[in-house]
């Protein structure tokens, strides 16, 4: 069962309420949007995150890995 919490955030009234006015523009309430945007970050924040650890595990597989004798040569195989 979810177990719910109070949190409160102090902001610029201005802020809040554009930030409301947007929320019923998009019939949305406002803590629904909270909840996402902390998902949103928690995902791009997660250490590692999912690009890096997709990364690790092909390079576990041997994907995608270069070997290069130094940077101008690693840059010229990745077509940077």
């Amino acid at each position: 069962m979810l177990k719910e919490v109070q949190m409160s955030i102090k902001m610029e009234a201005a802020l809040r309420d554009q930030f409301m006015a947007v929320a019923a523009d998009r019939h949305r309430p406002a803590a629904q949007i909270i909840r996402d945007l902390m998902r949103l970050y928690i995902a791009e924040n997660e250490t590692p995150n999912a690009l890096t650890a997709e990364t690790l595990r092909k390079s576990e597989r041997g994907e995608d890995v270069y070997s290069a004798s130094n940077a101008a040569d690693l840059f010229k195989q990745l077509g940077i």
